[in-house]
């Protein structure tokens, strides 16, 4: 039996589908944070994982607006691997978008019309008002 690596044009189309399908099913059925990280900790080399990571954080600032440039720098990325995940925010399947957009709005909360980073003091206290009760008196003088 030969051995060795195996690329993905060399499998028919019965493996492809077979070998994806039973991947994204998979995937879909970790719970938790804890499960996901757990799961890519056995699946991944850290090296794999830091490399997808850097390529999420180039499309968050992709998405911000940032230029290849900024990227390139703060993430020591060169501009060919940005201008790849650039194709693949605009003409991908909107997976890079989804998740982004729906970390975001995870990460942060709105009160009032502004926004706080979650554990914050400003946010902890906007959620839990009654506990912070003299310091909100005090603030307000």
């Amino acid at each position: 039996m030969a051995r060795g690596k195996v690329k993905y044009n060399q499998l028919n189309e019965y493996q492809k589908k077979k070998y994806l399908g039973e991947f994204y099913t998979i995937v879909s059925l970790l719970r938790n944070r804890d499960e996901v990280k757990t799961f890519l900790k056995d699946l991944l080399t850290l090296s794999e994982v830091v490399m997808i990571s850097r390529r999420i954080q180039a499309a968050k600032m992709l998405l911000e607006g940032a230029t290849y440039e900024e990227i390139g720098q703060k993430l020591k990325m060169s501009t060919v691997t940005i201008n790849q995940i650039e194709k693949w925010l605009n003409n991908g399947f909107g997976g890079y978008k989804n998740i982004i957009k729906r970390y975001k709005s995870k990460k942060e909360y709105k009160f009032k019309d502004k926004t706080y980073t979650p554990f914050s003091l400003t946010a902890i206290r906007k959620k839990y008002p009654l506990h912070f009760l003299l310091i909100n008196l005090l603030a307000k003088k």
